[in-house]
């Protein structure tokens, strides 16, 4: 049965058949944005249908029609009752059965205004954006989440924050140059310090989950580098004992913006391991470090998973390729957690131009 809000507004009922949890949905509005909004997390990334993320199985009930690509959604899936809830809109109450996060890892949305406080090139396609807030204003978010540039034109670009908070906490964000990209070029371009900016956030629920494995294996593409940076230096400010070993992908060594850093880490901290991985290393280079896709290196030093959790942010088929090659390892599906970044210029990924 549906119900009305004293405004006489008709909501639907979604109840959570695996915790019976259950929250109201408005009109219009998807399940994942309803579930947010009143404080229970469901996993998720790209919002746009494209990831696959915030999957879960419909018990019962209706809803409209989904739009979503056939690597987040497959037709198997489709038939065996699964549903992405970033897209799914009800027609009736419904019944699911989905994996809850922990209380606390929902912080509400909040949109506020920033100002751009320094730009910085940190190598030849990769710029850093450092975001003040208001004064006297702070901003909560777990580390690895990501927050919305609210464009004038009513578009949005999503990026990941690349440091962890703190009580001064500006927002550090990467942002590579996307040939074409309506904002990246503003970024590279005409955009200046000083210059006034909004976002809204935090999104996503990609951050550290409270466990001991035996390994946490960190898994970076290009700038998905930024959310995982942002954990780990939570994890070291906070004194964690924690094995991670970080494996990050780029195409060429002048591509490894975050070297000397990286670098720096591994020798400071005993619990924590870098590898770079080149995918195209020229033939004349003295590179004499791991080669191919990032998530082959990943397999070569670690073969077997069973004890591992794996947290990966990158581009789409870097994120398909190691789901594949993980599990042929042994991760289980509850060991793998990642940030599926998009790049199509008025997508809603984690990062889009």
């Amino acid at each position: 049965m549906h119900s009305k809000r004293p405004s006489g507004i008709m909501t639907f009922r979604v109840t959570n058949r695996k915790t019976d949890n259950s929250f109201e949905v408005g009109p219009q509005e998807t399940v994942l944005d309803a579930a947010s909004r009143q404080g229970h997390g469901f996993a998720y990334s790209c919002r746009s249908g494209s990831c696959g993320s915030c999957k879960a199985r419909l018990i019962s009930g209706q809803i409209e029609p989904i739009t979503a690509s056939e690597q987040a959604l497959s037709s198997t899936d489709v038939e065996s009752g699964q549903i992405l809830l970033c897209q799914a809109r009800p027609q009736s109450d419904l019944v699911i059965e989905a994996v809850e996060l922990p209380a606390g890892s929902s912080i509400p949305i909040r949109t506020l205004p920033c100002r751009l406080a320094k730009l910085e090139l940190l190598c030849h396609d990769v710029m850093q954006m450092t975001l003040k807030l208001p004064q006297n204003q702070t901003f909560q978010y777990l580390p690895g989440q990501y927050i919305d540039i609210l464009l004038r034109d009513g578009r949005r670009r999503s990026f990941s924050i690349a440091n962890a908070q703190s009580a001064e906490t500006d927002l550090e964000l990467h942002v590579r140059l996307v040939p074409g990209g309506h904002f990246t070029q503003q970024v590279f371009g005409s955009l200046k310090e000083r210059d006034l900016l909004r976002f809204q956030g935090p999104f996503g629920t990609f951050f550290l989950r409270e466990s001991d494995p035996g390994v946490t294996l960190l898994v970076a593409g290009g700038t998905g580098l930024a959310p995982i940076k942002a954990m780990l230096e939570a994890a070291f400010a906070s004194g964690s004992t924690r094995t991670f070993q970080l494996f990050w992908g780029v195409r060429e060594e002048r591509d490894l913006y975050g070297q000397a850093m990286l670098e720096r880490w591994s020798s400071r901290y005993d619990n924590f391991q870098y590898v770079p991985v080149l995918s195209d290393a020229s033939a004349d280079s003295d590179w004499s470090g791991e080669t191919g896709w990032v998530h082959e290196a990943v397999i070569r030093r670690f073969p077997d998973l069973s004890r591992a959790e794996v947290y990966a942010s990158g581009p789409p088929p870097m994120i398909e390729a190691l789901k594949s090659a993980v599990a042929s390892a042994g991760l289980t599906e509850g060991q793998l957690f990642y940030d599926s970044f998009e790049y199509a210029s008025d997508s809603q990924g984690t990062i889009s131009t």
